[in-house]
């Protein structure tokens, strides 16, 4: 079965987040990432392979393409053997008796995959987004994830009144904050991390009561700042040692 224009149309059309509201579904490429999406509670709705044995133990339905067909609803520069469109899960209650992590408009793609991905690793169930930072369901977002993305739970809020309307002790990052190493750090709390040029805006600033620094070592002192999802490493890491 080959790839018709409006499947073309559709898949293409999903590169844009109006697109992925609209018709409720996003794209995922390349075998690792599908695989980990497939063996999730996520909901396929098409799957397009170029080797038919990379399906060969599951129960789902396929459409056999060529590379050429593979070419023109990829994004990628060197497409990778599958194509999956899956359905985006609907809206959970967030869960806010743990630890969660915070975004207060993150742009870079890259940034969120690399802050889902950490927050995977460190046991952070719960992800809150401002509305002004960049979808989950980015392509980018979702190929940097490596399938993190099925296992943290990600909601889309106003911030400020999210923050505003929590028992949770709330902390940022800040290069005049208390040294996170001798800091003492509560085991459930929620880590504001802000956008990457211009850090947590003034109206979450004015509800962050406590915010913390990672201090610089180098002789010179003379590192500007580090990367959002490098910091929220450190940072994370920090958290959840109390923890242990």
């Amino acid at each position: 079965m080959s790839l018709s224009k409006n499947n073309i149309k559709l898949i293409t059309s999903l590169q844009q987040k109006k697109y992925r509201q609209k018709y409720q579904l996003f794209v995922a490429e390349g075998v690792k990432v599908v695989k980990e999406l497939l063996n999730s509670s996520l909901e396929l709705e098409q799957l397009y392979v170029t080797d038919e044995s990379f399906i060969s133990k599951k129960n789902v339905e396929i459409t056999l393409i060529s590379e050429n067909e593979l070419k023109k609803i990829s994004t990628l520069k060197t497409p990778n053997k599958v194509l999956g469109v899956f359905k985006i899960p609907k809206e959970e209650e967030i869960n806010k008796s743990n630890f969660l992590v915070a975004l207060d408009g993150i742009n870079d793609p890259g940034n969120l995959g690399t802050i889902i991905r950490l927050c995977d690793w460190f046991g952070v169930s719960e992800l809150v987004c401002s509305k002004n930072t960049v979808d989950c369901y980015n392509q980018k977002v979702v190929q940097s994830t490596m399938g993190s993305l099925t296992r943290v739970h990600i909601s889309y809020v106003d911030l400020s009144e999210f923050l505003k309307n929590t028992s949770l002790p709330i902390y940022t990052a800040d290069m005049h904050g208390d040294n996170v190493y001798t800091t003492s750090l509560p085991q459930k709390a929620i880590l504001v991390m802000g956008n990457e040029a211009n850090g947590i805006s003034s109206e979450i600033a004015e509800i962050v009561k406590n915010s913390v620094t990672i201090p610089r070592f180098g002789d010179l002192q003379q590192t500007e700042s580090l990367n959002v999802a490098t910091a929220t490493a450190i940072l994370l890491s920090e958290f959840k040692r109390v923890m242990v």
